[in-house]
């Protein structure tokens, strides 16, 4: 009995005699928890560098973004296109089109769920032509090539997100997902406002961290050791995953074998004695490690192990190799714990709590197979993180079920992209159904001119009477008076002709009350002459009897160019006795009135005549007027042979077209969408101005807020919650939408212009709004380009030429404030006139400086026909 319990001791002492050497000799491989916490430090500070934009390209934590936004509520291809294939034959699928998740466990940049290119193999995958290249595309291609079935390749999924979501199905608190085998790998999900390389900043999104690569910047010089570095050395890839090869199962056996190597040739194993087979690369696996450590039958496995490698092992040897395994093992475990404290305290931080709840979805066969090394890694991650409660959950076919779940996220998701879509197809016109609308438009301007037609015509072509263009010898002191809303401009417009030709300005704002809007004519023109009396003694001009040009922006029915019969008032005016009159007669009457001053009223004017008046003063090629703002009017250049409501044949005349009243006989019914009808139905003038409402500022808005309720009623939008601002007509003005349509506009600008609309809404809401309001913008200066197009082609055979050059001066907010109406109304009347070179230029003040201008040449004409 003494002897058998003194062997027994000696036995221990012999044990701990040897592990005590093992440790001596091993001890840069063990970690005190105040380096593992210093790591950890080292960690977090490498995961913010791979956040960030400007510091993402240099550094060594890819921090990928999956594109994951929540957990769950070559030739190598054409291999897996056969797998795939024959796996949908045996299952008698071939026939379906199923959506298909790819898990492709590699470092990956991602833009989007269904595309991934390589970043770099890893594994020991060295397969040509795929770093750089998109694997989703690569698969696709090599499933075409077979030809025998189809497939929609949904999302590329990353075996550790898919580890993760796999967990989170069970585990609603589940938002880590780690993978310890072959290779290793962590995801977690981060602030979306906190990833750089993402437009957005609500909610949150799952990084693939790819924390393999930890340490290739040199983080990890002061732990690696020569064996390490060994590794790294007879590997694939050199200086690379260079914490991948300190911790994963790929390398932990050979880690091992190198350190028995060189403590046999330092005689402290075997007797020095070193064989072929130690020498072998490969010969000590990770399945060894995880035999030789088991508790009971761990002795007797290492013997065998070591005889089959034919070094003869003592039983001191066979003690000494088991420690060496759980050195390294152990040291795996630690390095793991200390990168994962550093995801845990980032979560624990994002959340601001005191203390952190949370489980971690894990897989891989050295976390699964190995006796103690999930015990280790618990143990060790529970020091280093004590403010936290982690849970640790292993993971069920993460690459397979995983991805299955990504995959019925993101075929939700491109179904919804698809309803969306087809709803805005309506808005996309194509090239034929503009050259419809344009026809269209010719058309009705025939009906307008003709005298048989003008009364039942929608698009009215009235005269102005406004006989000519600017020709640079217009000269002398002009009064302007500006009439259009609730405030009223007064000018004097110096013209000048000669070498030192110029225009010279001074005006004044004068306000109109409420009171005087809504009371009798006579108070209304009194208060103008009012306003025009405080001019003339402000400039000291009152003795001289100026002409004068009227810009009167409501419907006006011109019989002369100084004369002009209101038809209606609107914008808000309701002044008694003035339609059905004429508005320069009721003027001159006031001027009379008042007995202080006289004025040469020459002419009426239509602000869409004085826009193209005012470029016409610098380019005598202007012979045409836009107007794209809150309206939307047309005016150009006639031939008088096609006035008929004019008499006589000779030169030309500027016709207001009144556009905005295209469509109002139905010639655009088939055009317009359910929008379009809501917008017109709940409108001051239901059924009229019907183009004017699919293009003009004053309506884009209301048409986007349509479109907004109806897709939040299908659940896409704004949580499926209809808010009262939503439901607030008039909501969105047209400098919302030209905000909202900036290029240089982050998604965090859009949403908090949508916030301060009152619409509370994530980053996805905003990407959908902001394509809401690029299809409608869009549609409108389509359309406008159509209407353009008919009039400049009008022009050309008017005159019976091959090609014009023609150029049209534009005011209007939308034309000049919108970030891509212009572009896009340039490129259309190119594609539908391409006989015609049009030019646009921008118009100053064309309903001052143009009714100065509609003056002048007035008075030059009359000069002109008096002399004859």
């Amino acid at each position: 009995m003494i002897a058998a319990q003194l062997l027994a001791y000696y036995f221990t002492e012999l044990k701990d005699d040897q592990v005590k050497r093992i440790d001596k000799y091993l001890y840069s491989m063990r970690f005190s928890d105040e380096t593992l916490l210093d790591i950890t430090h080292r960690f977090r500070r490498e995961l913010v560098e791979g956040l960030g934009r400007d510091t993402n390209p240099t550094a060594a934590l890819k921090m990928l973004p999956t594109f994951v936004r929540s957990i769950p509520d070559g030739s190598a291809f054409d291999h897996v296109a056969e797998c795939l294939g024959d796996f949908m034959e045996k299952h008698d699928i071939k026939d379906k089109r199923l959506p298909v998740g790819f898990t492709f466990s590699f470092p990956c940049q991602q833009s989007k769920l269904d595309e991934g290119y390589l970043v770099t193999w890893t594994k020991r995958f060295k397969a040509s032509g795929v770093e750089g290249n998109d694997v989703v595309q690569l698969l696709n291609k090599a499933i075409k090539k077979r030809g025998d079935y189809e497939a929609d390749i949904m999302a590329v999924v990353n075996d550790t997100v898919g580890t993760m979501m796999t967990c989170g199905f069970d585990d609603q608190r589940c938002e880590v997902g780690i993978i310890i085998g072959t290779g290793t790998n962590a995801c977690y999900m981060e602030e979306l406002r906190y990833i750089d390389l993402v437009e957005g900043d609500e909610g949150r999104m799952c990084v693939n961290t790819e924390w393999g690569a930890f340490g290739d910047d040199g983080q990890l010089e002061d732990i690696r050791t020569e064996f390490d570095r060994e590794i790294d050395r007879g590997s694939l890839n050199p200086g690379k995953q260079l914490f991948e090869k300190m911790v994963s199962g790929m390398y932990m056996g050979e880690l091992v074998r190198l350190i028995l190597v060189k403590m046999a040739r330092e005689g402290l194993l075997f007797e020095g004695r070193i064989t072929p087979e130690l020498l072998t690369k490969g010969k000590i696996e990770t399945k060894h490690i995880s035999a030789m450590e088991k508790n009971k039958e761990g002795l007797t496995r290492t013997k065998e192990i070591l005889t089959k490698l034919g070094v003869e092992p003592s039983d001191d040897d066979c003690v000494a190799v088991q420690h060496v395994c759980a050195i390294v093992s152990f040291r795996s475990a630690s390095l793991i714990a200390a990168t994962l404290a550093g995801i845990l305290l980032r979560l624990k931080e994002n959340k601001h709590v005191a203390r952190l709840r949370t489980t971690v979805g894990i897989d891989g066969s050295l976390y699964k197979m190995h006796p103690h090394y999930a015990r280790r890694l618990h143990k060790t991650v529970r020091r280093l993180v004590p403010d936290s409660d982690v849970r640790f959950l292993l993971s069920e076919s993460g690459s397979g079920k995983g991805a299955a779940m990504v995959t019925a996220v993101a075929y939700r998701l491109a179904e919804q992209s698809r309803q969306i879509a087809q709803t805005l197809a309506e808005f996309r016109l194509t090239t034929e159904q503009l050259l419809e609308v344009k026809k269209r438009m010719r058309i009705e301007i025939e009906n307008g001119l003709s005298k048989s037609t003008q009364d039942v015509a929608t698009v009215k072509m009235l005269p102005t009477f406004v006989r000519s263009t600017p020709d640079g010898t217009e000269n002398g002191d002009f009064l302007a008076l500006d009439l259009g809303g609730t405030n009223f401009r007064v000018l004097l417009v110096k013209i000048r002709s000669g070498k030192r030709r110029s225009v010279e300005m001074h005006n004044k704002i004068y306000a109109i009350p409420l009171e005087v809007m809504q009371g009798t004519g006579e108070e209304l023109f009194d208060h103008i002459v009012h306003c025009i009396s405080d001019f003339l003694d402000y400039m000291g001009m009152k003795s001289a009897r100026l002409p004068l040009g009227f810009t009167f922006s409501f419907p006006c029915q011109q019989t002369s160019l100084d004369a002009g019969i209101l038809v209606t008032w609107t914008k808000g005016f309701k002044a008694t006795d003035c339609e059905g009159e004429d508005v320069v007669g009721l003027l001159r009457e006031a001027i009379k009135r008042r007995e202080e001053f006289d004025l040469d009223v020459v002419a009426i004017v239509n602000d869409t005549v004085g826009t193209m008046m005012t470029c016409a003063y610098e380019e005598p090629t202007c012979e045409i007027g836009l107007i794209a703002g809150t309206g939307s009017n047309a005016c150009y250049m006639e031939e008088m042979r096609n006035v008929e409501m004019v008499e006589g044949n000779e030169g030309q005349m500027c016709v207001n077209m009144e556009w905005g009243a295209f469509g109002d006989n139905g010639c655009l019914d088939d055009f317009r969408t359910e929008y379009d009808h809501a917008v017109d139905d709940l409108s001051l003038n239901p059924g009229k101005q019907r183009y004017e409402k699919m293009c003009s500022g004053m309506y884009l808005g209301e048409i986007v807020r349509n479109i907004l309720i109806d897709l939040t009623k299908r659940g896409f939008l704004f949580r499926g919650q209809i808010s009262e601002t939503l439901k607030t007509r008039g909501i969105f003005e047209t400098k919302f939408l030209s905000q909202i349509e900036s290029d240089r506009l982050a998604l965090l600008q859009v949403r908090s212009i949508l916030q301060h609309l009152g619409l509370d809404s994530t980053c996805d809401d905003s990407i959908i709004v902001k394509e809401v309001c690029g299809a409608v913008s869009h549609r409108a200066a389509q359309l406008c380009g159509a209407g353009m197009a008919a009039v400049v082609d009008k022009i050309r055979e008017n005159r019976g030429l091959e090609s014009l050059n023609v150029t049209v001066g534009v005011d209007g907010t939308l034309y000049k404030l919108h970030p891509h109406f212009s572009q896009i109304m340039h490129q259309t009347v190119k594609e539908l006139a391409p006989q015609c070179d049009v030019n646009f230029l921008l118009s100053e003040d064309g309903s001052g400086k143009g009714a100065a201008l509609i003056t002048a040449v007035g008075c030059r004409m009359r000069s002109e026909m008096n002399g004859k």
